[in-house]
C-alpha cells in the first residue's frame, strides 16, 4: 500500500484551532552491529573503556591507511535482513558521505547510498488495543559510526574520543507509514526485539547503541504529505513519543497561524520537553555521494544468504504464534512471555511437559512480578525454571494448594532447594482425605449458623466459608474438594 494512502485512526487525529490533523511519521533507526571488531579495522568495538583506547590507524585516519570490510559485520547486517523479511541485494556498493564531523578523522564516512546491502521489508507491529500495523522498511545498509566529543572535560576546549569512530551501524530506514507517536514507539520496540532475537545488535539505547532520527510531518488527513522536519539522535523510546507529539502540535500551530514549515533539523530537549532547530535540512546532493575507491563493490554469495537464512532462529512472531497454539495461552500472556528470548525460553523450560497456562501464570505473575519488584533480570533470578517447573507440577498433580505453593515459592526464593523435598520435609502435602475435610467444614458449619442462613440467600458468600476452611487447615486442604463438600452440607448447586 503507498504510504500516503493510509489514514489514521480517527482516535490518532490532533485536534487544532481550525480542526484536525494527521502526523506522518518515518524513522531512520542507527543500530550498533553486535561485533568484535568494527566495520573497516581490528579495533574492538567494545563499548567503554579509557578514551581512544579502542582505535587503530585505520580509524585515526592515518594516511595510507585502507579500510577492509568485516565479514562479520556484513553477515549481521544480511541477517537483520532476512529477519525483517526484506530483499537481500547480492551486490552493494560502499560510497564516501561528505560531510564534516569533528569526531571522524578521515573527513567523510563511509556508508551507502544508491546500492544498499538490504532492500525493501515489512515490521508488523503489535499496538496496545490489539491492533496490528504494518510498517514498511524501505532499505537498511551499513556505515560507520562518528566518534563522541566531549564538551564538559575542559572550560574552553572540546575534546574528542574516538573509540565508537569506525563501529559498523545498521541504519534501518522506514516508510513513513506511522500515523502515532505510539505507533511509532512500538515499532521501534518491536524492532529492538528482532534485532535481540537474531543477536545482530543488543539494542541498548542508554549506552547509544540503538538511536533514531525521527521524522515528522502533519497534514489534514488523507491530503498530501506536508513538509517534513527531522529529530536528531533520540535515544529513548519513551522520550521519541514526547518529541513527536511535541512536534506535531508545533508544525500545526505555525501553519494554523498562516504560517509554513522549513525544512530542517532539530534536537529534542528532554528537560524542557521541546524540540528546538539545529540546522536547515540537507538533502542527499550536498554530501556529495561517490563510490569510496578504496571499497570494491560488495558481491554476496547466494549460498551464504541461504546458509543464513537456514540458521536464523524462532522470531518472536511465530514464536507468539506458537505459544497460542502449542500451550493454549492468551494472544497477552504470549506477547509478554516473547518479549524476550531469555523470558521466552525460561518459559518453555517450566512448561516442558507441563500444564501450559498454569506455567505462564506462575512466570508472569509470580516470577516476572517479583524479579520486576527486586529489579532483577530472568537471568538473575534466585528461582530455576527447573525449580519453578517442579513446583508447577506439584500443583498440576494436586501435592499441594496453590496457596501453598506461594510458601514454597518464597523458600526457593530465599533458600533455594527441591520444591518436591521442601513440601516433605516440612509437611506441606496437601490434604485430599475427604473425612478430614469434611470433619473440618462440620465444625465451620456448626460454629457459625447465621452465616448458614446468609449463603442460602447469597450463594456468592461460600467463598467466606471456603476461606476458613482453608485457614483451619493451613492451606492445606484441596480447594475443589472444600468447595464440593461445602456445596453439599450447605444445599447450594
Amino acid at each position: 500500500m503507498d504510504s500516503a494512502l493510509r489514514v489514521a485512526d480517527k482516535k490518532d487525529w490532533i485536534k487544532g484551532a481550525t480542526g484536525d490533523w494527521e502526523v506522518i511519521i518515518g524513522l531512520e533507526v542507527h543500530a550498533q552491529v553486535l561485533s568484535k571488531a568494527k566495520l573497516f579495522s581490528g579495533a574492538s568495538a567494545e563499548f567503554g573503556g579509557d578514551p581512544n583506547d579502542h582505535v587503530s590507524f585505520v580509524d585515526a585516519a592515518m594516511p595510507g591507511m585502507l579500510p577492509v570490510i568485516n565479514e562479520f559485520c556484513v553477515e549481521q547486517a544480511v541477517r537483520t535482513g532476512l529477519g525483517l523479511k526484506a530483499q537481500i541485494n547480492e551486490v552493494s556498493v560502499f560510497d564516501r558521505k561528505n560531510y564534516f564531523y569533528p569526531d571522524l578523522p578521515q573527513g567523510y564516512q563511509i556508508s551507502q547510498f544508491k546500492q544498499p546491502i538490504v532492500g525493501e521489508g515489512i515490521v508488523s507491529v503489535d499496538l496496545d488495543d490489539g491492533q496490528v500495523v504494518q510498517v514498511g522498511v524501505e532499505r537498511l545498509h551499513l556505515e560507520q559510526d562518528a566518534g563522541k566529543s566531549l564538551h564538559d572535560q575542559h572550560p574552553n576546549m572540546s575534546y574528542v574520543d574516538l573509540n565508537r569512530s569506525g563501529c559498523a551501524l545498521m541504519e534501518i530506514v522506514s516508510k513513513p507509514d506511522m500515523r502515532s507517536s505510539d505507533e511509532a514507539k512500538a515499532y521501534v520496540t518491536k524492532l529492538r526485539q528482532i534485532m535481540r532475537y537474531l543477536g545482530t545488535c543488543d539494542g541498548n539505547m542508554e549506552q547509544g547503541s540503538m538511536r533514531a532520527d525521527v521524522n515528522v510531518s502533519v497534514r489534514r488527513p488523507g491530503a498530501a504529505f506536508g513538509t517534513r522536519c527531522e529529530i536528531k539522535n533520540v535515544n529513548s523510546i519513551r522520550f521519541m513519543g514526547q518529541a513527536i507529539e511535541f512536534e506535531a502540535r508545533r508544525q500545526i500551530g505555525i501553519i494554523e497561524d498562516g504560517g509554513s514549515i522549513a525544512q530542517e533539523t532539530r534536537l529534542y530537549d528532554a528537560k524542557k520537553g521541546e524540540t528546538r532547530s539545529m540546522r536547515s535540512k540537507e538533502e542527499a546532493h550536498d554530501y556529495r555521494y561517490f563510490p569510496d575507491p578504496d571499497l570494491l563493490p560488495l558481491k554476496l554469495d547466494p549460498a551464504m544468504i541461504a546458509e543464513i537464512k537456514q540458521s536464523l532462529p524462532e522470531l518472536p512472531d511465530e514464536k507468539r504464534a506458537r505459544f497460542v497454539s502449542s500451550f493454549g495461552l492468551s494472544a497477552y500472556d504470549a506477547a509478554v512471555l516473547v518479549a524476550e528470548q531469555t523470558s521466552a525460553s525460561f518459559f518453555e523450560e517450566v512448561a516442558k511437559g507441563r500444564d501450559g497456562k498454569l506455567s505462564a501464570n506462575w512466570v508472569i505473575n509470580e516470577l516476572f512480578g517479583r524479579l520486576n519488584k527486586e529489579g532483577k533480570s530472568v537471568e538473575d533470578s534466585p528461582v530455576s525454571a527447573a525449580q519453578l517447573g517442579g513446583l508447577v507440577e506439584l500443583i498440576s498433580k494436586g501435592t499441594i494448594s496453590g496457596k501453598i505453593a506461594k510458601d514454597v515459592f518464597e523458600i526457593l526464593w530465599t533458600e533455594g532447594g527441591d520444591p518436591a523435598q521442601i513440601v516433605e520435609a516440612r509437611g506441606l502435602v496437601q490434604v485430599t482425605d475427604l473425612g478430614a475435610i469434611e470433619k473440618a467444614v462440620d465444625e465451620i458449619v456448626a460454629a457459625n449458623p447465621d452465616k448458614v442462613e446468609a449463603v442460602k440467600a447469597k450463594p456468592t458468600m461460600l467463598g467466606w466459608f471456603v476461606g476458613q476452611v482453608m485457614k483451619t487447615t493451613g492451606g492445606k486442604a484441596n480447594p475443589a474438594a472444600v468447595n464440593d463438600i461445602l456445596k453439599k452440607k450447605l444445599g447450594i448447586s
